[in-house]
């Protein structure tokens, strides 16, 4: 487990070319899910999140719209992309903006350090390049149709003067680095990647600066050429932070402090740029490296994943409206399993939400309220230990998954922190069936055992509520006013506490998360993806 008190982390910037789609929200609201749990454990963290808006396809997009470059990704990020981290209720503490003068300071300093230091120099750049995803390949990684790798479109040829990085003055670091830090990339596939694809056939120097387009950061040394977007856009984790500003405070807080814990979450389809060159780049300054490149599955659909040019994008917007964001954010969180590939279907959708939030969490919170203010006026009895092995057993699974949740979380495996926290629930369902209360309250001698019985089960569901609460952010809140929970319990430290709940009152309120009616959801859902109506923002 994790020792480190501050907390750093970041989702890729993501490209304003289109409107954000189901895919984006899910890497950012995995993050978000992160650091919400960190901060509700005493961490300071801190969560970042932004759009690289430089390029040539963003020019050419802005050209075909009749709009300026600038008007264009305002456009996108102001009434596309923000609007819905805040309708996936996303917590990031900034939005770094590629456009922003405080990152263009801070690039046009870091190219002039590494001309200063020889890091970069001079050239002339030939090669395969893809418009849609910004990278220049050689002959031998292109095939005879001269498809891009990545996406597969079609390559142009170009040749223009460039400046390039020195891969090679920083190939043995990186190499040592990797040894000494088997968990730097994640999962581990992704580094024998990296090793095998790039690096042991041959690592040649990175093209930084592009003279065929003008939409991007001016090298202030020579202004025909502007900063090509990976040296520009890896740089926002540091610029957001204030490196080579005048307030540096939050870098030398939560990057140049080792006792920062800093976590990269990317796309496979960026693996390359976040795990060789930014760790030269890093090293070329003088700057420790992060601790974790966490390299996320793609949330898909059945043919494939989301694309605008597919055509098979789903917005969030419908689902949230439907379904409460609470019920998209936990559907993310636990149908695609962290790291691994997921595919979205209607069918998955509604049966997680039933299964889970309706027929666990929602049936446990409904039924124990329910039996609490049936025999005991709706006040939660007091704690007199575990009067029966069941009462035991259900304490001690409480703990359990208490640490395991800690141990999960701090390594990354969300999915499986938040199957211990339902696992629980699961548990407490079933020790309802174990312990048949309705059957103690009907025997004068069962009386401590009733009481005992009503009382587990309120502090069980307190404990999974906090747990839950980084996911079920509207909903956590209701579970603790169903229960009674004042303000000054309702903090991570205070579930520790088996037995404070003693003497409150519950309040039975309306069904958290109803069950929903099968065949008319997922056909409702099918349609919505048939034809999806984006939500004009306001």
């Amino acid at each position: 487990m994790s020792q480190k008190k501050k907390f750093y982390i970041t989702t890729p910037i993501y490209y304003p070319s289109a409107s954000p789609h189901l895919g984006h929200a899910y890497c950012t609201t995995m993050c978000d899910v992160i650091v919400r749990g960190k901060r509700m454990r005493g961490f300071d963290a801190y969560f970042l999140t932004g759009t690289d808006e430089h390029g040539e396809k963003i020019q050419k997009n802005a050209e075909a719209s009749g709009v300026t470059p600038q008007q264009f990704v305002d456009n996108i990020v102001n009434n596309k992309f923000v609007p819905l981290w805040k309708a996936m209720k996303i917590s990031n503490d900034d939005f770094i903006r590629t456009t922003d003068e405080r990152h263009v300071q801070t690039v046009q300093k870091i190219f002039s350090e590494f001309l200063k230091n020889d890091d970069i120099y001079l050239g002339e750049y030939k090669g395969w390049y893809c418009v849609h995803e910004e990278s220049f390949w050689t002959d031998t990684q292109v095939d005879e149709n001269h498809l891009c790798p990545e996406c597969g479109r079609p390559l142009e040829q170009k040749g223009e003067p460039a400046y390039f990085f020195r891969c090679n003055k920083y190939v043995d670091f990186l190499t040592d680095f990797y040894d000494h830090n088997p968990n730097f990339i994640t999962p581990v596939a992704r580094k024998n990647e990296m090793v095998n694809n790039f690096i042991k056939p041959g690592l040649q120097d990175l093209c930084v600066s592009r003279t065929s387009f003008d939409w991007g950061i001016p090298v202030v040394e020579d202004k025909k050429h502007v900063v090509y977007v990976w040296l520009d856009a890896l740089t926002n984790y540091i610029s957001a932070l204030g490196y080579l500003q005048s307030d540096d405070s939050k870098f030398q807080n939560y990057w140049n402090d080792e006792d920062a814990e800093i976590v990269h979450v990317i796309g496979a389809d960026i693996t390359r740029f976040h795990t060789i060159y930014w760790p030269m780049f890093l090293k070329a300054l003088n700057l420790r490296e992060p601790n974790r490149v966490f390299v996320h599955g793609l949330l898909m659909m059945k043919d494939g994943k989301m694309s605008k040019s597919k055509g098979n994008v789903i917005s969030a917007y419908p689902l949230i409206e439907r379904y409460g964001v609470d019920a998209v954010r936990y559907y993310m969180v636990s149908e695609v399993t962290f790291g691994q590939n997921g595919t979205f279907t209607p069918e998955q959708f509604v049966e997680r939400l039933n299964q889970d939030l309706a027929n666990n969490i929602g049936n446990l919170l409904n039924r124990s309220v329910s039996m609490i203010e049936k025999y005991y006026g709706g006040v939660i009895p007091a704690y007199e230990g575990e009067v029966t092995p069941l009462d035991a057993e259900l304490k001690s699974a409480a703990e359990k998954a208490i640490v395991a949740y800690e141990a999960l979380n701090d390594d990354l495996k969300v999915t499986e922190a938040y199957q211990e926290v339902m696992e629980l629930v699961s548990k407490a369902n079933k020790y309802i069936q174990d312990s048949e209360p309705w059957t103690l309250a009907k025997d004068e001698s069962k009386k401590k055992e009733l009481a005992s019985c009503m009382y587990h089960l309120a502090n069980v569901i307190y404990i999974a509520g906090m747990l839950l609460s980084p996911i079920l952010v509207e909903k956590a809140p209701k579970i603790f006013d169903q229960l009674g929970i004042p303000e000054e319990l309702r903090t991570y430290e205070a579930i520790k506490n088996f037995g404070n709940l003693s003497g409150l009152k519950v309040q039975k309120g309306e069904q958290l998360f109803p069950r929903l009616k099968a065949e008319e959801e997922i056909a409702y859902i099918a349609e919505m993806m048939a034809g999806p109506k984006e939500k004009a923002a306001a």
